[in-house]
């Protein structure tokens, strides 16, 4: 098949709206529902995301993307601490693909509502179930167990997007887009990310460990995929922050920053404990959940609120026990797909637990931000690579 018809574009009113290609057959197979433009924009990018990863860690990989970024994405695990559990809402004993959806889904389940979901590796069962039962537009992956692809099409009456791609499909090394009727060409950013990227260590300290290194390895390349600008915290094999699509380098930071706070405020003992009342929908309560962690937690304890989402009135999370909180967060990576211009990058940073940086360096400014770093004992790495992607 060298053409796909689309339903619409990025909007209802821009038709007509295809996939072609010049030479050769679509590397895609539409297993069930009908995916849309955007659709394949998510999935080719989360695509491309998750083989990097695998390439780069030989480990299965999976991407929880919406409007062509990462909301997360995460290397698989063999075992989720209980705290991983209950966090993502997720029963012991999955596979180690499954793991990897949860956390990449997990990551920042309010970015996450109605994604597209990427596999490295064929989806097995475990992953089709917790994938069956999130609100999501569709899903990639190079192929599907047969019990797998059952629960998947079972999905909306049938309607749920399944793509499967060809896992051994190179593209063309130019690739080509029109805007406003005029041909944009380059060369398609077959950039390969790997630990040579990481030698130029410019700190004081230098004291790079494997797992630091795997971060930035998930770092780097989640941000090759994501749009710039943007910055990234990772920890333990996993986003806990993607700032996506801003002007100002700082805003990333700030934004990336909020959300791994937010990562890690939800593994509060008062977050864990909250009981909800039964049969809440899942959306209702992880929007629950964001509203008692944010400042306008007043809005949800107040009288006659609490009750339509919690059995018990949850105890105030004050301003005060959320900083002590966070301040425990330790060991976290950050990522910048083109280098920080000035040390307040850094300094955000360091508020959320940030160790380890992995930028491209060549500002003006580099003897400021390598100056803030020290000040913090933190470690980072010049690539000497900048990721842009638009």
């Amino acid at each position: 098949m060298t053409e796909l018809e689309l339903k619409y574009g990025c909007n209802p009113n821009q038709k007509p709206a295809k996939l072609l290609m010049d030479k050769g057959e679509l590397p895609i197979e539409v297993l069930s529902g009908r995916p849309g433009y955007i659709n394949f924009m998510d999935a080719l990018n989360s695509w491309q995301l998750v083989k990097a990863l695998k390439k780069a860690t030989g480990l299965p990989a999976a991407a929880s993307f919406k409007h062509v970024s990462p909301a997360g994405a995460a290397l698989g695990k063999e075992k989720l601490t209980d705290t991983e559990r209950a966090i993502y809402f997720v029963p012991d004993g999955l596979s180690p693909l499954a793991n990897a959806y949860a956390r990449a889904r997990g990551a920042d389940r309010l970015c996450s509502y109605g994604d597209w979901a990427a596999l490295s590796d064929v989806c097995d069962e475990d992953t089709a179930r917790l994938i069956s039962r999130e609100v999501s537009d569709g899903v990639i992956a190079p192929g599907y167990t047969d019990a797998a692809l059952e629960i998947l099409k079972n999905k909306r009456k049938g309607g749920y997007n399944v793509v499967r791609i060809d896992p051994d499909y190179t593209p063309d090394p130019v690739e080509r887009r029109s805007i406003f009727g005029i041909t944009f060409e380059q060369g398609y950013n077959d950039l390969e990310i790997n630990g040579n990227m990481l030698t130029n260590i410019v700190t004081k300290n230098k004291a790079l460990d494997e797992q630091a290194k795997l971060d930035m390895l998930v770092a780097l390349i989640t941000l090759k995929y994501t749009q710039s600008n943007s910055v990234c915290y990772v920890k333990d094999g996993q986003t806990i922050g993607v700032g996506a699509g801003q002007q100002s380098r700082v805003h990333c930071t700030r934004l990336a920053g909020n959300k791994a706070d937010n990562w890690y405020l939800r593994q509060h003992p008062y977050v864990l404990d909250l009981q909800f009342v039964d049969k809440i929908k899942r959306p209702d309560r992880d929007n629950a959940i964001d509203i008692y962690i944010s400042d306008e937690y007043e809005d949800i304890l107040a009288d006659g609120v609490w009750q339509k989402t919690f059995k018990v009135k949850p105890p105030v999370l004050t301003a005060g026990m959320k900083k002590e909180w966070i301040a425990g967060n330790t060991g976290v990576t950050v990522g910048s797909d083109a280098f920080f211009p000035f040390g307040d990058n850094i300094e955000r940073a360091h508020k959320s637990g940030v160790k380890y940086v992995a930028q491209p360096g060549g500002s003006i400014r580099d003897d400021n931000v390598i100056e803030t770093c020290d000040k913090y004992g933190m470690v980072m790495c010049f690539t000497g690579v900048r990721l842009f992607h638009h």
